[in-house]
């Protein structure tokens, strides 16, 4: 039955006169129209933790752990809250030199040495309300803490409780995530059109929520082994739902605009151009013309060229548009 079509197809379509693909059997048909919206593109990405919001507890001195509060990996630790105690000879000695200081200066004009010896407390890093307890209490701790200079989780944790270490050695490692990153693969030619875009809507398989990008940056900066560029989002995640690694899709869309559009199926392509077929003058005829296309969605296609608003195009069986054309050599 199917040999029995495809020749009488191929009989009637030698008869035409004109360059035009007869099919004896219905076909449906779709006009080219002009639609409002988006133009959407997707893409995908991985979140990270925002470089401005890491913190590492580096001391400008050394010393020994006497007690360690913040005693467990990705703890979450707040703004002040004690992270451990220490003694360290350098601090412990500069604290003794401020309160001498105060007491050989105390009714004298000249305070230098004792703004210097001041100095050289926040200097190594410790903190005013231990500075300030030296002249409060008029004694010096052997002790000195160090606090959280944010809210956050410990991303490293270097030392334990007894543990030494040098000036410089990195303690802690504390990541807010209030706001993060997501990096996102984009390519070349994409470039120009998400300098457009309007909005970016992020999601992630944890959490049914959309989160919007606050802020992007395009990295100037392009892998050469790939040809793409990175596109960085900030997003608000007050919530701490999104965590750093974790998979992300993106899609952002452009102003609404008017599209001279077709459905995707009413178009083929062939030897690397796309062709639609526009209904012909008789019943049952149809004529195939090269158009120049681009995808809007998955659904649709932009017409360029090639096609006008209200023109009237087969939207389905195209398989057999294809196979009939190409037997009759009419493109």
């Amino acid at each position: 039955m199917k040999i029995f079509i495809l020749l009488l197809t191929m009989t009637l379509t030698l008869l035409a006169k004109e360059a035009t693909v007869e099919q004896l059997f219905s076909v449906q048909t779709v006009k080219v129209k002009q639609i409002m919206t988006h133009h959407i593109k997707k893409s995908y990405g991985y979140v990270k933790a925002d470089d401005a919001k890491v913190f590492d507890i580096s001391p400008r001195f050394g010393g020994y752990v006497i007690k360690l509060y913040a005693n467990k990996i990705y703890k979450y630790v707040k703004k002040g809250e004690a992270l451990v105690t220490l003694y360290s000879p350098e601090v412990y000695k500069a604290k003794e030199d401020y309160l001498n200081s105060y007491r050989y200066t105390k009714g004298k004009k000249n305070k230098g040495m004792l703004q210097s010896a001041k100095l050289k407390l926040q200097l190594l890093g410790v903190s005013k309300g231990e500075i300030a307890q030296v002249l409060q209490k008029k004694r010096v701790s052997q002790n000195t803490t160090i606090y959280a200079p944010t809210n956050g989780y410990l991303f490293a944790k270097n030392i334990t409780n007894g543990s030494a270490f040098n000036a410089k050695n990195k303690l802690f490692e504390i990541v807010n995530i209030d706001t993060v990153w997501v990096e996102a693969k984009v390519f070349e030619k994409d470039v120009s059109w998400l300098k457009n875009a309007t909005s970016f809507d992020i999601s992630v398989k944890s959490t049914p929520k959309t989160y919007k990008a606050t802020a992007r940056l395009l990295y100037p900066s392009v892998d050469p082994k790939e040809a793409t560029l990175t596109l960085r989002l900030r997003l608000n995640n007050k919530s701490r739902t999104l965590f750093p690694g974790m998979y992300a899709n993106i899609l952002a869309q452009d102003k609404q605009k008017s599209y001279l559009s077709v459905p995707q199926t009413a178009v083929i392509r062939k030897a690397g151009k796309y062709y639609a077929f526009i209904v012909g003058e008789f019943e049952g005829e149809y004529e195939p013309v090269e158009v120049s296309v681009t995808p809007l969605n998955n659904e649709i296609y932009i017409v360029n060229s090639g096609l006008s608003a209200g023109e009237e195009v087969v939207n389905n069986a195209l398989f057999m548009m294809d196979s009939d054309a190409q037997i009759n050599g009419l493109f």
